[in-house]
């Protein structure tokens, strides 16, 4: 049973106003650790019930700042590819219990963190060459199918784009109508599986001005704060949450 308490709220507004953040002015990548955290205080299904109605409240909030922004070839490759991902996560889900989804949304938050810390000490070359569209259609299956089972698209996604060289601005553009559409494409296999109640519906009402207000903060923060601070803090929580889970599922 969810409980709207204190405790609940203690752990949950800062993780929405940290997707706020992440989507609003950083590309989306880290967003899924609020997923994540919350994952550690309520069932899988219950934490990915909740967030979905904030994210896409995050997306409409984001899309005016970055209208037009987009590199539009590429969104267009990652949303072929991404509507079809999410029908396989909608397959997967239907079979899973909620210690596989644990060490699922566990292990992605670790092979994130491991990718990018690869990356940065050189064990991992950034790509030499664009990748074709192809490879973006790949990505964005991967991105669909991740994206539903634990909101957490954002990583394969930048795999494609951040080969494609855009600018700061027309990587996060692009971004924000890639996960626009699909978010959108999750909500009724979402209502279908049950994961929409009157309880995770009164947490969203509770929680959209978190949302919101970590939107505007990212916004703004695009254009100010260095990235790397950011996602450094990213990674950790990313590693510790992530690891708590898998932990759990395990346990």
């Amino acid at each position: 049973m969810l409980e709207l308490n204190a405790a609940f709220f203690a752990v949950a507004a800062p993780a929405v106003m940290f997707a706020g953040i992440s989507k609003g002015g950083f590309g989306s990548g880290a967003a899924f650790a609020s997923a994540t955290i919350l994952a550690l205080i309520l069932e899988p299904g219950q934490a990915l019930g909740i967030m979905l109605p904030l994210l896409m409240l995050i997306d409409a909030a984001s899309l005016r700042p970055y209208w037009r922004k987009w590199s539009w070839p590429d969104a267009r490759v990652l949303i072929l590819g991404g509507v079809p991902g999410v029908a396989l996560g909608a397959l997967f889900y239907r079979a899973a219990d909620a210690d596989l989804l644990r060490l699922l949304i566990g292990g992605i938050a670790l092979g994130f963190v491991g990718w990018q810390l690869a990356q940065r000490n050189g064990l991992i070359r950034p790509f030499a060459q664009r990748l074709p569209g192809w490879a973006g259609m790949l990505s964005g299956i991967v991105t669909g199918f991740t994206s539903f089972v634990s909101h957490a698209g954002g990583p394969p996604a930048a795999v494609y784009l951040l080969s494609q060289r855009l600018t700061k601005t027309g990587y996060q553009g692009t971004t924000v109508l890639v996960f626009w559409v699909l978010n959108i494409a999750k909500f009724v296999p979402y209502a279908f599986l049950g994961m929409f109640t009157v309880q995770t519906a009164l947490a969203d009402l509770a929680l959209a001005p978190f949302a919101l207000a970590g939107t505007w903060i990212g916004v703004r923060a695009h254009r100010v704060v260095p990235e790397p601070l950011f996602f450094a803090i990213t990674y950790v929580l990313l590693g510790l949450t992530g690891s708590k889970l898998i932990w759990d599922a395990l346990a």
